[in-house]
């Protein structure tokens, strides 16, 4: 079993969407080890994007993430970050496939409604990052 990092984005919080998003994880098989609402301070999305501090979107996207609740968890699944990255759609809703998270519940690049670790390596950090080990089930 593989594990993967996945965020419920503030857009798709506020649009009442988590429940429908998290409806979909549970029914494609994921088991969710570990899950939380939060809201996000500026200084922690910035930690948690830091990867992207050079580029230009970086003060949109982080003020974006901190700007709402969302919901941060820890997928399991056989191939899950694979799994997730494919459920979840191109970054771009527009070209996202039909019946993908973005394509369904995404309104913009960046305004997308989910989040997936990307690698391995991603995901190494992006779960102790919201989580401690006794959190995860």
């Amino acid at each position: 079993m593989e594990r993967t990092f996945a965020i419920i984005k503030p857009d798709a919080f506020a649009a009442g969407n988590a429940g429908k998003i998290l409806a979909r994880i549970y029914a494609e098989g994921f088991k969710v080890v570990g899950i939380k609402k939060l809201y996000m301070s500026k200084v922690e999305a910035e930690g948690f994007y830091y990867v992207h501090n050079e580029r230009p979107f970086f003060g949109e996207l982080t003020d974006f993430m901190s700007s709402g609740p969302c919901v941060v968890m820890t997928l399991e699944a056989e191939g899950a970050i694979l799994k997730w990255r494919d459920l979840m759609g191109a970054t771009n809703p527009a070209e996202a496939a039909e019946g993908t998270m973005r394509k369904e519940f995404g309104t913009s690049i960046g305004e997308n409604a989910t989040h997936g670790s990307d690698a391995p390596e991603t995901a190494a950090f992006e779960i102790p990052y919201f989580f401690s080990g006794l959190e995860l089930l």
